[in-house]
């Protein structure tokens, strides 16, 4: 991402030096306009000055004028003077004859300047038609421009130029300065959050803030707190997974230290054999759990493993592994299967069936019943798990899907199989609920699911 900073200084620099360009031109535009109508005035009144000597005789205008006002009229010190009077003919009645062709002015006795070339140079010309008798006469007045120039490029407009360009330059730091020090709050938070050891998730000071960082602040301790509730997590895991794997393994020691001992008769090596088998069996069980448990992160499953499946053979499939655990309980396991077809993976999919029945045989007394079913149900797949075990109490059925949360210490297990069930529905965008069993006893699971398209 770009630099706020650097994002700052260019959304208010380059409007801040268009706009200073643009007041440059102005002022250079509004120093020059009242000098340069100045000297057009300057052409104006000596074109009026000629008109005293100009007069209609016999119907022919006649134009008196003498050497001194001639050499009055192009007196200038820095410019040549040129003029010319012409009448409606377009003849040249005085002044100059290689004088170029005057523009008609619209309208009598209004002055019209305007740019022209004599003699190979540039000048400028004030044209000026008047009345004489009832005849019109148009007189020309032109200068070359060298005032004109020396005016413009002369001090005075370079020193405008030359202070508009500080102004420039000033404003350019004062902005600079500004956006720097506003920032400074920001790059002090930075420095904070730098200066911490990478276990250091204490929440940001609580001190005055700018009304801006203020919402920072706090999604960032927001973000700090979550962070230290997963480590929290984290931690609680890696306990509780030693705790449960520490259990079988002291009694597989002991069971094998009681072996080294001595030679115990058949029928007391057949027991320990079998004390071994089952913490065997229990260490495989929470290690598979566990393994479960971390393919079924929400944030390491890739969407594109879903695809469409059928949701009834694949629990026709599952259920058969506890047909034989629940006969030994004498749980009635029986099926309710409805075609659907739903979007999911097949892996993990079963992973979540397993833990649904085998918490509910877990959970179910002897001769107890389980039913297992699946359909379509208002546009999506519905999965559900009833038994008429002893149930869960409504103030915990959020608290089940806990890990290492177990509702009674009695009956074996790990505490993981429903957080793997929630993890794997999440991992497909599914709806888990969690109700009373038929008739208000029980438990019922049920997990919606998408429809595969048709």
């Amino acid at each position: 991402m770009r630099s706020i900073r650097l994002n700052l200084l260019k959304r208010l620099l380059l409007p801040l030096l268009a706009i200073n360009l643009v007041g440059a031109g102005s002022t250079y535009w509004l120093a020059w306009r009242p000098t340069q109508l100045a000297y057009d005035q300057n052409l104006a009144d000596a074109a009026w000055a000629l008109l005293p000597y100009m007069q209609q005789h016999d119907g022919r205008i006649v134009v008196d004028l003498p050497h001194q006002a001639e050499q009055v009229l192009r007196l200038d010190h820095f410019d040549s003077v040129y003029f010319v009077v012409r009448n409606a003919a377009g003849d040249t009645l005085a002044g100059d004859r290689d004088f170029p062709p005057l523009r008609t002015p619209p309208s009598i006795d209004e002055p019209e300047a305007y740019d022209s070339r004599m003699r190979g140079g540039a000048i400028r010309v004030i044209a000026l038609s008047v009345l004489v008798g009832s005849e019109r006469v148009t007189i020309g007045v032109g200068e070359t421009l060298w005032k004109r120039l020396s005016v413009r490029s002369g001090g005075n407009f370079a020193g405008l130029l030359l202070l508009d360009l500080a102004l420039t330059f000033i404003s350019i730091a004062v902005v600079s300065f500004g956006v720097t020090r506003g920032l400074a709050p920001l790059q002090a938070m930075r420095d904070s959050l730098d200066a911490r050891k990478p276990d250091d998730l204490a929440p940001l000071p609580d001190g005055p803030l700018a009304l801006e960082l203020a919402p920072v602040a706090s999604a960032i301790n927001q973000l700090l707190d979550r962070v230290r509730q997963v480590s929290r997590s984290q931690q609680d895991f890696l306990a509780n997974a030693a705790h449960q794997l520490r259990t079988p393994l002291a009694g597989l020691k002991t069971q094998l230290e009681w072996l080294q001992r001595g030679e115990p008769d058949r029928d007391e090596a057949a027991r320990a054999l079998s004390l071994m088998m089952s913490s065997a069996e229990r260490m495989i069980r929470q290690t598979n759990q566990l393994l479960a448990l971390a393919r079924a992160e929400p944030d390491q499953f890739e969407k594109a493993r879903l695809y469409p499946l059928s949701l009834d053979k694949l629990v026709a499939e599952s259920v058969q592994h506890f047909v034989e655990e629940a006969d030994k309980k004498g749980i009635d396991l029986g099926f309710d299967l409805s075609p659907v077809d739903i979007i999911g993976d097949s892996f993990l999919l079963r992973d979540l069936i397993d833990n649904l029945v085998d918490n509910a045989i877990r959970y179910t007394p002897p001769h107890g019943r389980v039913t297992v079913s699946c359909r379509a149900v208002d546009g999506a797949g519905l999965l559900k798990v009833e038994d008429d075990g002893p149930g869960v109490p409504a103030d915990e059925r959020e608290l089940v899907f806990s890990r290492f949360y177990r509702l009674s210490h009695n009956t074996r297990g790990s505490g993981l199989g429903l957080a793997i069930v929630r993890d794997i529905a999440a991992d497909h965008g599914a709806q888990i609920s969690l109700d009373a069993g038929p008739d208000g006893r029980g438990t019922a699971f049920s997990v919606r699911f998408q429809l595969a398209p048709a």
